[in-house]
């Protein structure tokens, strides 16, 4: 599929959000290769760690993993003063807002989707999958076998819950947070990429409509008649 650059070029990043082991990595690398546009994962935390002057793993004992064993270890005996932790957090959001401002950006994680919320012009994405699929990534990837891959996804997924509810307040599977879900299940991740760039084109051509014609309802007729509640069928008496 040919990605017509140019009626994409008025929007400025795209957030993957992912169940870990749905392949939303993969997809935000393709998709970034696919449009040009600039990867932002991992380099996040490092540059967070240059600006602030800290150890990269001090760092990451706040990012999006925070809860597992990198922050249970600089956590205790050894708390991390919270002016060090609110320095992350803030260092976080001013990169995270910077590649969107800077443009042509696919964020990865860091709860970009929150932080760039209001941005008319970010395509916000998720990727999910069932649990056994996504077992059997992180098999394949990272050559763990079936249990300890189990183990590892699901506590990264609990790790990631855990961070959100406490830095955003929020949870990372709340559908109104995103324009697209996607389930990896069985479309494929070229397939998944190929939908994305589509629906950055569509996203692009609304940029100008004022806000009070979006939604569904502009340009729907009224109903011709009330619509009717579905009746509640009876529970059989025991």
């Amino acid at each position: 599929m040919n990605v017509n650059q140019k009626a994409i070029a008025a929007m400025r990043a795209v957030t993957i959000s992912r169940e870990y082991g749905s392949g939303g990595g993969e997809i935000a690398a393709r998709l970034a290769r696919r449009l040009a546009w600039q990867l932002v994962d991992h380099q996040i935390v490092e540059q967070a760690a240059r600006q602030l002057g800290t150890h990269k793993a001090v760092v990451e004992a706040h990012d999006e993993k925070a809860g597992g064993v990198l922050a249970q270890l600089f956590q205790w005996p050894y708390p991390t003063p919270p002016a060090e932790k609110q320095a992350y957090y803030e260092m976080l959001r001013r990169v995270v807002l910077e590649a969107a401002n800077t443009g042509h950006a696919v964020i990865v994680g860091r709860g970009a989707q929150v932080l760039l919320a209001d941005r008319r012009d970010v395509l916000h994405v998720r990727m999910v999958a069932p649990l056994e699929q996504r077992v059997a990534y992180v098999v394949r990837r990272e050559g763990l076998d079936t249990d300890t891959a189990r183990t590892r996804a699901q506590q990264k997924e609990s790790d990631r819950i855990r961070y959100y509810q406490t830095q955003f307040q929020c949870q990372p599977d709340d559908p109104h947070l995103y324009d697209l879900v996607f389930n990896t299940a069985i479309l494929t991740l070229d397939n998944i990429v190929d939908q994305i760039c589509l629906a950055l084109e569509q996203k692009a051509s609304r940029l100008s409509v004022p806000v009070e014609e979006l939604g569904p309802a502009p340009g729907l007729p009224r109903y011709v008649s009330q619509p009717a509640d579905s009746p509640v069928s009876a529970q059989p008496s025991s």
